[in-house]
């Protein structure tokens, strides 16, 4: 990481690179969520998937869009530079959410889905998969790139690229959600390509304002030949190799009983393809990490790594529940919700359960600037929790949020279903948890890595993510169930289900705050030592 930076433009106290960070990723994830607010649905009533086949392409497909920065972070630090590999991330997902736009004809229990377009399905999933790969790690490094080491404004800094992530969820929730459901699912997921698209450019046009902090390392690397092919042009074709390997990966699944024994789940349940190169990665990953801190980092270096991949690892605990809000969460509001409750405010206007997964991104948005508010103030007073610490309060968020539902599910309104406005504080709890948790763990990534690896540990942090999207479509599957199932059998299945998301959420709070002094300890030493 450099310490040296060049003087850069500042507007609100702030580099102009980072609002063209903020505005690529606000359309990038503006097409990311718009996507996964319509895709079980989409998978369910159109596709005619059932519950639990729904829940598991959803983590999966998520999941590898996580898992896969572990690559382009990799290949962004030794070879592309990020700018290149988000200029070509966005581009793979470009095509994606456009193909998204093939729907075909819809499924019916007689002649079951067409093949055509469920292929062109999982191509366009392996497109914007692969493509997040490439963009995600390394738009977020380049946030880090624009600050010195020791400034204070870098967690506000994260804080504020956040608010433009959720920026890009709301607004896509909301409009993709409805035009998804209104006018048909081409229409919602072509727009979403239209907003990628849009995230694309405004990052071409403005590299300028980066100040060369995205640039190629070692550029001549990429002049290189290699079988007669330059070696960044092999870089993007083994990518668009990769594409169609993820293809296969998201449809295929395989009945190995003792990993399943392994991992807690049921006789006869089968683990996907892309459970097993997330686990085979991570078991890559840890080999090469211990290999890395133990070899190749300094004493200060390996007390910072160790106290990193702490946060990571538990930080897939907290996604898991978090990403709930696209699957058993959406189908409770769809479902068991009395999402009429909301013309109370707005009269003749009932919100679709797509659309209400922009409410968390709505409060992200309004706690973003006091959270940035916050945490220097808490600094100058000496009250600021470490990064540890926080990552107690969120998954401890994350726990509450659903009991909050779980409540709301025991303690149906008059007309038999859950109220609205318990769905709404559900939300802002688990709301809370996040910004106290995911923009720090961002920050926490280019503090505490080596700086010669940092978009690869960034990577590693979105593979956590990726964890967390497959435990959330496993957690999903305890809430499956056949169609017609009565609201008040409904209403039981997700009241146990959100107690259990619940418990294990406080559960693995008690246990972060527990080895919270310890962690900060292992700090402490290593600032003493640097």
């Amino acid at each position: 990481m450099t310490t040296t930076l060049p003087v850069q433009r500042q507007l609100l106290g702030h580099p102009i690179g980072l609002y063209v960070c903020f505005f690529t990723e606000m359309w990038e994830r503006f097409a990311f969520y718009g996507l996964k607010a319509l895709l079980f649905l989409y998978l369910t009533k159109h596709h005619l998937f059932s519950d639990d086949d729904g829940y598991i392409l959803l983590g999966t497909y998520a999941g590898l869009a996580y898992a896969l920065p572990v690559v382009g972070g990799l290949l962004a630090d030794k070879y592309l530079g990020m700018r290149k590999a988000v200029t070509f991330g966005g581009a793979l997902m470009a095509l994606g959410m456009l193909g998204m736009a093939y729907r075909g004809h819809a499924a019916t229990p007689q002649m079951g889905f067409d093949q055509v377009a469920v292929q062109i399905m999982y191509l366009s999933l392996a497109l914007v998969a692969v493509g997040v790969g490439f963009l995600k790690p390394n738009i977020s490094t380049i946030v880090g790139r624009l600050y010195e080491e020791n400034d204070p404004r870098r967690d506000s800094a994260f804080t504020i690229f956040y608010m433009g992530i959720n920026m890009g969820a709301f607004i896509s929730s909301l409009f993709v959600g409805w035009v998804g459901i209104e006018y048909g699912w081409e229409y919602g997921f072509g727009s979403a390509g239209i907003g990628l698209i849009l995230g694309w450019l405004v990052f071409v046009t403005q590299t300028k304002h980066l100040q060369g902090q995205a640039e190629p390392g070692r550029p001549e690397l990429l002049e290189e030949k290699r079988f007669g092919i330059r070696r960044e042009i092999l870089i993007y074709l083994g990518a668009l190799l990769g594409v169609v390997v993820v293809q296969q990966i998201l449809q295929t699944r395989f009945d190995f009983g003792a990993l399943a024994a392994l991992l807690g789940l049921a006789e006869g349940t089968e683990i996907t393809a892309t459970e097993v190169v997330a686990i085979l990665m991570t078991i890559a990953l840890l080999i090469w990490w211990f290999k890395f801190i133990f070899v190749e980092c300094s004493q200060v270096e390996r007390a910072n790594m160790i106290v990193l991949m702490v946060l990571i690892g538990i930080s897939a605990v907290f996604w898991g529940l978090y990403e709930q809000t696209y699957g058993t969460w959406l189908a409770f509001s769809d479902r068991v919700m009395n999402s009429y409750t909301f013309n109370l405010l707005v009269s003749d206007f009932t919100p679709n359960a797509s659309q209400l997964t922009s409410v968390g991104a709505l409060f992200i948005f309004a706690l973003a600037i006091p959270f940035a508010w916050l945490w220097p103030v808490l600094d100058k007073k000496g009250w600021n929790p470490s990064a540890p610490a926080k990552f107690g309060f969120g998954l401890l968020f994350a726990g509450l949020a659903h009991f909050v539902l779980q409540y709301a599910a025991l303690n149906p309104e008059a007309n038999g279903l859950a109220g609205f406005w318990w769905f709404i504080l559900a939300y802002l709890v688990l709301e809370i948890g996040e910004m106290v948790l995911s923009p720090i763990g961002l920050s926490a990534v280019t503090t505490l890595s080596v700086g010669r690896v940092v978009s690869l540990m960034m990577g590693v942090w979105f593979l956590a993510s990726a964890f967390g999207e497959m435990l959330a479509g496993r957690f999903g599957t305890l809430a499956s169930m056949p169609a017609g199932t009565d609201t008040g059998t409904a209403l039981a299945i997700y009241a146990d289900v959100f107690a259990i998301l619940g418990w294990v959420g406080v559960g693995c709070a008690i246990f972060m705050f527990a080895l919270t002094p310890v962690l900060n300890k292992q700090i402490r030493q290593a600032q003493n030592h640097g």
